[in-house]
């Protein structure tokens, strides 16, 4: 099977509206999600969940581990449940083929090695200043639409996504700099964005500026 034919088959399991509407509320927690919970989350029997998570998992969407969910160990502790997470593995189709991935990862090069990081800041910190002035709800809102699938941890609204991970990857010193500035732009003068990396997601997190 070729790397489209794999991408096809993955994207292909999404067509199913359960099991679209599972992925979704998996890929966006920040911990793994036993079969209770994603089935009261989309409102479907426990069995008909498992189905098509373990569905989800064969397609390469999903992970699959056990644990006890009680967190207890040893005797009475009950037995271990199956729960799952958003595979780190990327699928992406286009249709005709493009290759965007390439002239991304070049132009980066081409910045890195030029040092050009406090430019690209600069035009990063502009684009994203169409968000500016939001407020809270707006905030998560225009972070979820950009694909950062933010969630709350406490008082600091975390990011479990990074839209930009494969560059991330190659160049993390000036994609995770731009990222920064980029939500510098987005958030209001009462966020403050900082370097705080969520494992397995963004490398920025934003609070609450304090009140002078």
């Amino acid at each position: 099977m070729t790397h489209d034919d794999s991408a096809f088959a993955a994207l292909g399991a999404l067509s199913e509206p359960v099991r679209r509407h599972l992925y979704r509320y998996v890929a966006a927690q920040p911990d793994d999600v036993g079969r209770d919970a994603a089935a009261e989350a989309v409102g479907v029997s426990r069995s008909l969940a498992a189905f098509h998570l373990d569905k989800l998992v064969e397609a390469g969407l999903l992970t699959a581990s056990s644990r006890r969910l009680s967190g207890r160990t040893g005797p009475g502790a009950g037995r271990p449940a199956k729960v799952y997470r958003r595979a780190e593995e990327e699928h992406s189709v286009s249709l005709p083929p493009r290759s965007y991935d390439t002239a991304a990862g070049l132009l980066a090069s081409l910045v890195e090695n030029a040092g050009l990081d406090r430019e690209l800041q600069d035009a990063a910190r502009a684009a994203g200043s169409a968000g500016a002035d939001a407020g809270a709800d707006d905030l998560v809102e225009v972070l979820a639409a950009r694909g950062y699938q933010p969630y709350w941890d406490e008082g600091t609204l975390r990011l479990r996504n990074c839209p930009f991970h494969a560059l991330a990857e190659e160049f993390p010193a000036l994609i995770c700099g731009m990222n920064l500035a980029l939500l510098e732009g987005v958030a209001s003068d009462a966020w403050a964005p900082a370097m705080d990396p969520c494992p397995g997601g963004c490398c920025v997190s934003l609070s609450r500026r304090e009140e002078s």
